[in-house]
């Protein structure tokens, strides 16, 4: 699964340092590593003890050199409670600091990223305020963020970086923007010379240009998508039930039918030149009610409300067929087209498009009917990238890693900050997948961060049943991705 026509990752990894812009910090080795979750949720663990030394030291002994803190404030604040989130309580910080030391001590940088900030949380719960529209939730973030830096002040960026929080939504620039400059200013009012790192928006998918400029920023993305392969059966989305493969075959629509709720994420379903006959949209997950509209070549064919968790499907007549029907959602969330289906008059023929019925951005929202045989051919799609042979790793490159070429060529910093396979979805399409990716990536010169190390995406005590498991210090390990990741 060599790339074609690159360059070795060594001579990128090189390049990619020596253009940093005004010769700012870079880690000397591309970051490999792990998320560690013990602090992720106060909800879901209460009483957490903090990081676990063995984690340390496996981390190390494997080759691995970063661990990735994603966070919950409400460690840190009086009793936990949000009443009290701008009194510290110094016993939940020194949990994190013995975990700065333990990185230090085995040779693991250590990133510290508030997962859950005051204000914004991109799991649940969520949070009560937000940190984009209230200037209380803004201030108080910016006393956490200022509390941190102050309290790691001196400690080398070789040792300790800092993520300002997880995994912003879509959300235009002109929001985001402006929260993101005004926690680097509370860390750089306390430490000037701290390395952080800001998240795309889109949860981790889309560069952000206008941080391009900041001095000692680089960027954090993930490697979830698509979705329908890295989350297959999880309990939080509802995704298409038959077993996913990899690489992906077609470039069907992928991503959330959004509402006037989401106007940044609004798009409709095109499906253009129909033949006569009959369309079936079937629809996966919902999020609340939400009505949407079918409309043939300007004309109203029907409107039906889909209730939150129903689906569902609505069938047009087109006995003329139709050069543009379009499926929008006019009132509402979002809900996520699973399935569509064109039948001839006399049903003699059907040709059949399943979306990857993922959450995330629309792509591929605008089909053009191929014919009986060839079926659906999305319009508008990028050319295959020349850039790699291999069709896996030319998927992740066009779908997932080609927004960010500009801020990659301009020298700035870029890593994944999380990605990863569910336990469900069949053991070897995971490492095929995660092969493609982690190649891209080593290609580019991109660090990356599994999540996690134990754990549902991990590569101990996964809980997957197609793996056979070597004992490991009272844990269960996947050797096999293991020594994938070690290779990559």
């Amino acid at each position: 699964m060599k790339p074609a026509g690159t360059l070795a990752f060594a001579a990128v990894f090189a390049a990619c340092v020596a253009s940093a812009q005004g010769g700012e910090w870079r880690p000397k080795e591309r970051w490999r590593g792990f998320n560690l979750t013990e602090m992720l949720n106060r909800d879901w663990n209460p009483e957490s003890t903090g990081f676990e030394e063995e984690d340390f030291r496996t981390i190390s002994e494997w080759g691995f050199n970063f661990v990735r803190l994603p966070l919950d404030y409400r460690y840190w604040i009086k009793d936990g409670d949000r009443k009290n989130w701008d009194v510290f309580d110094e016993a939940g910080f020194r949990k994190v600091d013995a975990a700065v030391e333990l990185g230090r001590k085995y040779g693991v940088h250590v990133q510290i990223c508030l997962h859950r900030i005051p204000g914004y949380s991109s799991g649940t719960p969520s949070e009560p305020t937000d940190i984009f529209s209230d200037s209380e939730s803004l201030r108080v973030a910016c006393l956490h963020w200022r509390a941190i830096a102050r309290r790691y002040k001196g400690v080398p960026n070789d040792v300790l970086t800092f993520n300002l929080f997880n995994e912003p939504p879509y959300i235009d620039e002109a929001k985001y923007v402006p929260v993101a400059k005004t926690l680097i200013g509370a860390i750089r009012a306390e430490d000037a010379e701290r390395f952080i790192i800001a998240d795309g928006v889109g949860y981790g998918r889309l560069p952000v240009h206008a941080l391009e400029g900041e001095s000692g920023v680089g960027f954090g993305m993930r490697g979830y998508d698509p979705n329908s392969v890295t989350h297959y059966k999880v309990p939080w989305l509802k995704l298409p039930d038959e077993p996913p493969t990899w690489p992906l075959s077609v470039d069907a629509p992928y991503g959330i039918l959004a509402g006037p709720v989401k106007p940044d994420m609004k798009c409709p379903l095109e499906l253009l030149s129909l033949p006569a006959g009959r369309a079936t949209i079937a629809f996966g997950r919902v999020s609340g009610c939400v009505k949407v509209r079918f409309t043939a070549d300007g004309r109203q064919c029907s409107e039906r409300v889909f209730g939150p968790k129903e689906g569902g499907s609505e069938t047009v007549e087109l006995p003329n067929g139709a050069e543009r029907l379009v499926v929008e959602a006019v009132e509402g969330d979002w809900i996520i087209p699973s399935r569509i289906e064109v039948e001839s008059s006399d049903g003699s023929r059907k040709a059949v498009l399943v979306p990857s019925a993922d959450w995330g951005m629309p792509k591929n929202f605008s089909q053009r009917f191929a014919g009986w045989q060839a079926g659906f051919v999305p319009c508008g799609c990028g050319a295959a990238s020349a850039r790699y042979a291999d069709p896996g790793m030319e998927y992740h490159y066009r779908k997932a890693l080609k927004p960010w070429d500009v801020t990659i060529e301009s020298g700035r910093f870029l890593y994944v900050g999380e990605f990863g396979v569910w336990r469900m979805t069949p053991h070897e399409t995971a490492l095929a997948f995660m092969e493609d990716v982690l190649s891209v990536w080593k290609d580019r010169g991109i660090g990356w961060a599994l999540w996690n190390l134990r754990g549902d995406f991990g590569v101990l005590d996964s809980n997957r049943a197609d793996v056979e498991y070597e004992d490991f210090r009272g844990h269960k390990l996947d050797r096999k991705m293991l020594e994938l990741l070690q290779r990559n």
